[in-house]
């Protein structure tokens, strides 16, 4: 199987799953910011097979022109180069923002926090004006970051949670611009009355999740390591934790509340609520991958949560929505992904 087949049995799989449902985007003009990135190309794809007229913006800064070469020839895409924090008008009716842009990678917080800023604050702005002037309904992903360090007794953490957060730490150009991000939405919804969703999004994971050390999350750089037989780099005694949810999962996610009439004005946990220790994580990696890796124990990063885990009660409640695919399924389709990559 090659690796356009890994994604696009996964995308068809999905598309049937939400047609059989009636999630329903046919003739709809979506805008998707950040649509060459990893979630939101898959976004584009599904979207595009769902018979919606995509554009997508990106500049590239962690997006990849890969992601949606497929898609350039279509009728019903268009792909603009442009940072989203300059503005950008459209003439055309715009129907849904999907605002996705901004580098989220942990690894990328100390090397590019203006640019983290701006996408999530100047970004959203541009964003939100876009919507407003087409009377669009506007989704925003925000991050399980913006809880920041949440206290043991919240968690699983509701949406109510208001955050345990360090505004002056490493962390802090992308869990307070995304919570910046957040105020700009209910602002433009309280003022202008537009009809916003907000998705505190969990760790996603999946194809097309970069590696390398600058752009590598825990997943992909686990897999890398692993399929090099090379030592896992686990922080701390990797006691921490995380909700790891597959790519196709998330995409339904944003779907259903792209679609659903009963979410204005909702902020909604998008995640997998089986929490994961993270030497739990690596050593599932070494074992789906059939490697020889060792662990290798590094000092915590500052300001590294101690846990993550989404309440999904609200999602379940109003959007009919939770995970469907199991970590190791998950995993093992990623692994695979990755394997053939390196080989191409």
């Amino acid at each position: 199987m090659r690796t356009a087949n890994i994604i696009g049995e996964d995308v068809e799989r999905l598309v049937t799953y939400v047609k059989d449902r009636g999630i329903a985007f046919d003739g709809k003009r979506i805008l998707v910011t950040g649509g060459a990135g990893f979630l939101g190309s898959w976004l584009c794809d599904v979207l595009t097979r769902l018979g919606a007229y995509v554009i997508c913006i990106d500049n590239f800064s962690s997006g990849l022109r890969q992601n949606i070469q497929g898609l350039l020839g279509l009728e019903n895409f268009k792909f603009v180069e442009h940072d989203v924090s300059q503005p950008i008008f459209f003439e055309d009716k715009i129907d849904v923002v999907l605002h996705l842009s901004s580098r989220a990678s942990p690894l990328e917080f100390s090397k590019f926090p203006i640019q983290i800023m701006k996408a999530n604050t100047l970004g959203t702005w541009v964003a939100l004006g876009i919507a407003k002037k087409h009377e669009a309904r506007f989704i925003y992903a925000s991050s399980s970051e913006i809880y920041g360090d949440p206290d043991p007794e919240h968690i699983p953490t509701p949406e109510v949670y208001w955050g345990n957060v360090n505004p002056l730490g490493v962390r802090s150009c992308y869990d307070e611009a995304k919570r910046a991000g957040e105020t700009f939405v209910k602002a433009y919804e309280i003022q202008h009355g537009i009809d916003v969703r907000i998705l505190r999004i969990f760790n996603t994971y999946g194809p097309r999740l970069r590696s390398g050390d600058l752009y590598g999350r825990v997943v992909s750089r686990f897999i890398d390591q692993a399929l090099n037989n090379q030592p896992l780099t686990v922080f701390g005694e990797g006691t921490q934790t995380r909700s790891f949810t597959y790519i196709s999962d998330t995409v339904e996610g944003i779907l259903r509340v792209a679609n659903a009439s009963n979410a204005h004005g909702e902020v909604i946990n998008i995640g997998n609520n089986r929490e994961m220790q993270i030497i739990e994580l690596a050593h599932m990696i070494i074992r789906l991958a059939h490697s020889e890796s060792q662990i290798e124990f590094h000092p915590l990063p500052p300001d590294d949560p101690r846990r993550r885990c989404p309440d999904i009660g609200k999602a379940i409640r109003i959007l009919d929505w939770q995970p469907r695919t199991s970590c190791e399924d998950g995993l093992t389709k990623t692994i695979e992904w990755f394997k053939q990559s390196s080989q191409q």
